[in-house]
């Protein structure tokens, strides 16, 4: 996912987190000794020292972390260490699975006092639902769509990426979800189960002429794009947000008209926590507008799943410039994928891959 900065701040999160009841989620005063163990990705919010420090000034919960480096090792992590993590970082796209292992605790929202601000659209999605319970707390979400140059036309399709106009000046996503995903988009299909795979890599070999760079990370990214290798690029919200702030690109953020791939970050507890009432204090805070304005402003971070906060920052904010409320009803989500058609989409991107190196 991100790898984020660190900085300080003096703000404290306000009073009025939620009385949580049921499930063992009983929030009363916190105790100095109590602690928690967040299991995330490495620099993704949660961890920033100034938001940690704040969080414990205010209730007496430490806060430590532990770390995963694939959503498969999060998965090993939870199953492989019973009581051992309080809170977990889950994509929309495995949260079924983790609460299908029973791995998480069942959610009531109204026990959340921030909740109220969620985009109901990201509250109540039905990939964090599991036999009509909820296991996680809608957090952030982003997209991957387009990225071009400023002061060329912006594409209205992915269709853009195999036009003359970008020949060898076109970087792609090397990632096979959302590859396929988009080849899905422009042979009509559903992103996340196109039952004809040829047609999907038809679509992606006609890239090929076009295809100067296949990227993994942001800084890959940033420096081929300074550098000018290329102009069009399948890319990230954030990432975009961030190439701009940062490091002043000149580049513009399109979805087109066949819409987004969206993703959504959620926040569960492990069902074996044995510190429930204070993980919920921390989800709490972690979805209150306060600290995401801090996060998204001073640090840069995807977009909030709550409506409040984004439209607390501020109206020339490339976060909410770029992260329009509509896009949450036109984007399509990762969906969850049965392990076969995983494999699938994995195999053919190797094929399209293999093609564009001949």
């Amino acid at each position: 996912m991100l790898k984020l900065t660190r900085r300080r701040t003096l703000a404290v999160m306000g009073a009025g987190l939620a009385t949580l009841a049921g499930s063992r989620l009983l929030v009363g005063p916190a105790r100095a000794a109590d602690r928690i163990t967040v299991l995330n990705w490495q620099g993704y919010g949660t961890d920033e020292s100034w938001a940690v420090e704040a969080f414990t000034a205010e209730t007496g919960i430490e806060v430590v972390h532990d770390y995963f480096n694939s959503e498969a090792e999060m998965l090993t992590k939870l199953r492989t260490n019973p009581g051992v993590y309080d809170v977990v970082l889950i994509n929309s796209a495995r949260s079924q699975q983790a609460a299908g292992e029973d791995l998480l605790t069942p959610l009531d929202l109204a026990n959340f006092s921030n909740a109220s601000g969620l985009a109901p659209a990201l509250s109540d999605n039905a990939y964090l639902k599991t036999d009509g319970k909820l296991y996680g707390v809608s957090w952030v979400w982003g997209m991957n769509a387009l990225a071009i140059r400023d002061g060329m036309d912006k594409p209205a399709s992915y269709a853009a990426l195999a036009a003359p106009d970008y020949q060898n000046k076109v970087a792609l996503f090397d990632d096979a979800v959302t590859m396929i995903g988009i080849g899905a988009f422009l042979s009509g299909q559903d992103m996340n189960d196109p039952k004809d795979l040829d047609k999907v890599a038809e679509q992606l070999k006609a890239m090929k002429p076009n295809v100067k760079l296949l990227w993994s990370s942001e800084d890959q990214w940033n420096k081929a794009f300074s550098a000018g290798e290329f102009d069009l690029s399948v890319y990230w919200s954030g990432a975009a947000v961030r190439s701009q702030r940062k490091f002043k690109l000149p580049l513009h953020f399109v979805v087109p008209k066949e819409g987004a791939i969206g993703w959504l970050d959620s926040l569960s507890i492990p069902a074996t926590s044995q510190n429930q009432d204070a993980a919920a204090k921390f989800i709490n805070y972690m979805i209150d507008p306060k600290f995401y304005v801090e996060w998204a402003t001073k640090v840069g971070a995807p977009a909030s799943a709550n409506e409040k906060a984004m439209e607390e920052l501020p109206a020339d904010d490339l976060n909410r410039e770029i992260h329009k409320p509509e896009y949450i009803e036109t984007m399509t989500l990762m969906a969850p994928l049965p392990d076969e058609r995983r494999t699938a989409f994995n195999n053919l991107w190797q094929e399209v891959k293999a093609f564009y190196a001949a």
